[in-house]
């Protein structure tokens, strides 16, 4: 029998799908770090790209940033937290992968806000919009898309990468891989692989439908009416205060 008839195999025993070793449990806890390392990476890249592309600056400072963590290796940086008081584990690992998440989702929301039509933009400021309601009404929306492309791109790096966390001790369907190696089961890691594949691909299909559905019609009546009903509402809220 060939590998991969030992690893379909090793997936229809039902003693691989018990326990905290089991299949559904690692695979909570793999999109656990997962989806921890991506809202870590988009708390730290998402206003910082967002500030940056309102005001019209920090292009360089972006580029830059997105070029020094892409070139981190995610091995080496668990290796050096080996060394400090972050440890082993998860908790190094969400940290590190975080550090990974961030360059697509600050080039992509940066790039986003920087696309929107600098027309609506002083139309906005035209009406008397301020400038964090032009960034958050304006701006943001339009932006979205992009924004969503970032995210989707990101989560599918973060959870392919997530294997690495059985390297330091932290949890994952990287411990099936892992133990097969060890085990020389070769069964075993090609059914780890199979199953972190198809992790990635239905991250990739949900974020896929998620950026089709937050993605509105790119021309300029929408645009200006999007600007128009926001300047409206700032109007009516001016009333009611005053």
């Amino acid at each position: 029998m060939n590998v991969f008839g030992d690893a379909i195999v090793w997936l229809n025993d039902p003693l691989n799908w018990q326990g905290r070793d089991g299949v559904p449990f690692l695979t909570y806890e793999h999109l656990y770090i997962s989806g921890l390392a991506v809202l870590l990476g988009a708390l730290v890249a998402l206003p910082t790209a967002l500030t940056l592309g309102h005001v019209g600056r920090g292009g360089g400072f972006t580029v830059s940033v997105t070029n020094v963590t892409r070139a981190i290796p995610i091995l080496a940086l668990l290796t050096v937290f080996a060394a400090t008081a972050v440890g082993f584990g998860n908790r190094a690992t969400i940290i590190a992968l975080s550090v990974f998440a961030v360059p697509p989702l600050l080039t992509n929301a940066y790039v986003g806000i920087r696309e929107v039509d600098r027309d609506v933009v002083e139309a906005a400021r035209g009406m008397g919009m301020s400038e964090t309601s032009i960034l958050f009404r304006v701006e943001l929306p339009l932006a979205v898309p992009l924004i969503a492309a970032g995210l989707r791109t990101c989560a599918v790096q973060v959870v392919a990468t997530a294997t690495l966390a059985a390297l330091v001790g932290g949890g994952g369907l990287g411990k099936i891989i892992n133990s097969g190696f060890g085990q020389q089961d070769p069964g075993q890691y090609v059914a780890g692989g199979i199953l972190v594949a198809l992790l990635a691909l239905l991250t990739e299909g949900a974020l896929a439908l998620l950026q089709r559905q937050v993605t509105p019609g790119r021309d300029r009546a929408r645009s200006r009416r999007s600007v128009r009903e926001a300047s409206d509402a700032d109007a009516d809220a001016a009333v009611s205060v005053s």
